[in-house]
């Protein structure tokens, strides 16, 4: 392989703020320490906890690199000590601990899978924040099996085209939510049975009507706030609860005779601050049970858009306007 750079371009957060903080600048490039793989960057995904990163709300973990961007696809460029699973030259994606909006980023070789085959290499950055959230947690944490009913919230996400291709792969009822027409369509048009537009529907009065009256089996939420209540009034006795993210509020009410009447079970996790031997466990069920989907086109990352590394402000921006179907990637040499 060629000799490697000493330098790489970056995209670095100069202080908490809107999107015109991320400014690009040259930094050494990383060295992977033991475990881990260097990899030369195609594509970087762009996901809410790198504008919660950027605002200053979500501090990296300690250790983590403070560049943004926790999900990249390229090629290995080296191996650090102990990590040959990725001979140098092959094309993967990761799930990283930070860092991806960069030229070059480490990841832990136990996070880091070979790019599908038949999907391109950029594309493949789409895919780890989303799969590694939507499978630990409606598939492993809610248990979600073939032939239950899933409600997923934000739809249109990257997380929610996400869900409702894996979930209806899999057998999977699959309702969801969004808040245009549009992104109601997108939804249906990836396996959703009926996309509900939460700004003139009621989606929990939709959902029973859609089911008999009984409800779903688990809600997949990002939302948190004023959904959780309806959230638990969706869910059909044994219902589960799966929540991912609090765009609304991370506080609320809870009936909890509702919940012990029904017998409902709440869970949620966040991906960033689990161990590495966690995210090895996941990344190994989605090679095995997620992957093949993939492989056969019948999951696919749905890109809304493409932009230059150096234009990290717009994709904020667009991602925080939400307009967005789908993942927005930043990709070196895009434009």
């Amino acid at each position: 392989m060629a000799k490697l750079p000493t330098e790489m371009t970056v995209i670095e957060i100069t202080e908490p703020g809107g999107p015109e903080v991320l400014r690009p600048a040259r930094r050494l490039l990383p060295e992977p320490a033991l475990g881990e793989v260097l990899i030369e960057v195609t594509a970087a995904g762009v996901n809410r906890p790198d504008t919660m990163q950027r605002q200053g709300l979500y501090p990296p973990p300690p250790g983590a690199s403070d560049l943004p961007g926790l999900e990249v696809s390229g090629h290995v460029a080296a191996n650090g000590p102990g990590a040959r699973h990725h001979a140098p030259g092959a094309a993967v994606c990761a799930l990283t601990h930070g860092g991806a909006y960069a030229e070059y980023c480490v990841a832990p070789e136990t996070q880091t899978l070979p790019v599908p085959a038949g999907l391109p290499v950029a594309d493949a950055a789409g895919l780890p924040e989303t799969c590694f959230t939507v499978w630990t947690n409606a598939f492993e944490r809610a248990r979600l099996r073939a032939g239950e009913r899933l409600l997923v919230h934000g739809g249109s996400s990257g997380i929610g085209t996400t869900a409702i291709q894996i979930a209806s792969a899999l057998g999977v009822r699959v309702f969801a939510t969004a808040g245009s027409p549009a992104k109601c369509a997108a939804c249906e048009e990836l396996g959703a049975e009926r996309a509900i537009n939460y700004r003139d529907e009621d989606f929990v009065a939709v959902v029973k009507e859609l089911t008999g009256g009984e409800g779903v089996d688990v809600v997949l939420d990002m939302v948190g706030g004023s959904y959780l209540q309806r959230n638990l009034a969706a869910l059909r006795p044994e219902g589960r609860l799966a929540q991912i993210a609090v765009q609304e509020a991370s506080k609320s009410q809870i009936d909890l005779f509702a919940l012990m009447r029904k017998r409902l079970s709440i869970v949620g996790s966040t991906l960033r601050p689990q161990s590495v031997e966690s995210k090895a466990r996941i990344a190994a069920a989605l090679e095995e049970q997620v992957w093949p989907l993939v492989e056969s086109g019948l999951v696919r990352p749905v890109i809304d858009t493409r932009l230059p590394l150096e234009e990290a402000a717009a994709a904020h921006a667009r991602m925080e306007a939400g307009r967005h179907i789908g993942k927005i990637l930043l990709e070196r040499n895009a434009g």
